[in-house]
């Protein structure tokens, strides 16, 4: 035999082999499912047998593609440090059986607690966590303000140590008195378009809003087809009056609605009064041009910024 065909032979051999293989491979799965099929046929208990033996499995080659590891992200320990602190502002080293004492030990064991002068500072209110910085991977530093029930407000600032999987956190020093956060400089308001008073635009808002907090009619006749919106249950107030109200666009400022399809933004200052008293409000919404008149297309949770989409 030449040598030539005896390396033809020599290549051909491992094919031969692997399509041996894939045949006895497909032979096995096709016996496979008539033994599911007859046990199913079988009853229970026979389709149990061979559920437990299990079909003869090819393992996959592994993928080249890097596998993703999900990495526990460190949670804000705002919340934590906003209950440390408004456990030991109400704590008293000379009463150590008080649950406010024994919250703020069982919380940060190595910090010492104050020694109040009974009936010498006003009573605490309320305690807000209003800024976390990260220090490190696992340090940050939570300001928090404490406000009193005479009006006054105090920051403290606590060091707080978090463990690696986030979960887990620890006051690592006594709070420290600070600034309060300066007051940030606001950006122009995007609301620069005044609405006339009484016109088409303003009405429509008005009567949205008396049906949305006082239930005098039903929200929906002024929403646009599509919008779900429900009206505040119950309703918090007997009377809703617009003050003003301001378009992000100059189509909110004309005289007449504008062809279907104009949707405009505006912000509306509203007072609402009750049996308690008299509450001014302001909301930003969404409204649009259709069939001349305007309708509510949203209701924004939040403050435009500028006069981009939402």
């Amino acid at each position: 035999m030449s040598p030539g065909k005896q390396a033809a032979d020599r290549g051909a051999a491992p094919l031969v082999a692997a399509g041996v293989e894939l045949v006895k491979m497909r032979r096995r799965v096709r016996l496979s499912r008539m033994a599911l099929f007859t046990a199913i046929a079988a009853g229970p208990v026979a389709l149990g047998a061979v559920v437990m033996s299990g079909p003869t499995t090819v393992a996959a080659a592994p993928s080249s593609m890097p596998t993703a590891v999900r990495t526990a992200a460190v949670a804000d320990p705002a919340g934590f440090a906003q209950l440390f602190v408004d456990a030991w502002l109400r704590s008293s080293s000379d009463d150590a059986d008080s649950a406010h004492t024994r919250l703020a030990q069982s919380l940060a064991p190595e910090v010492d607690l104050p020694d109040p002068v009974a009936g010498a500072q006003p009573k605490l209110g309320s305690v807000t966590a209003v800024r976390s910085a990260q220090r490190d991977a696992d340090e940050w530093a939570v300001t928090v303000a404490a406000q009193f029930t005479d009006g006054r407000v105090r920051y403290f600032v606590v060091p707080v140590a978090a463990d690696a999987s986030g979960g887990s956190f620890a006051v690592t020093g006594a709070p420290g008195v600070v600034a309060g956060p300066a007051r940030a400089v606001m950006a122009e308001s995007p609301y620069r378009a005044s609405v006339p008073a009484g016109g088409d635009l303003s009405s429509a808002v008005g009567e949205f809003f008396g049906a949305y907090l006082t239930g005098a009619g039903e929200v929906d006749r002024y929403l646009a087809p599509g919008v779900k919106l429900a009206a505040v249950s119950p309703a918090p107030y007997t009377g809703v009056t617009v003050q003003d109200v301001w378009g992000a666009e100059e189509a909110a400022a004309a005289e007449q609605v504008p062809a279907d399809g104009t949707k405009v933004r505006v912000r509306a200052q509203v007072e609402a009064w009750d049996d308690s008293g008299r509450w001014p409000l302001a909301y930003d919404i969404d409204v649009k041009a259709r069939s001349g008149r305007w309708e509510v297309s949203a209701l924004e949770s939040g403050t435009l910024q500028d006069g981009g989409a939402p």
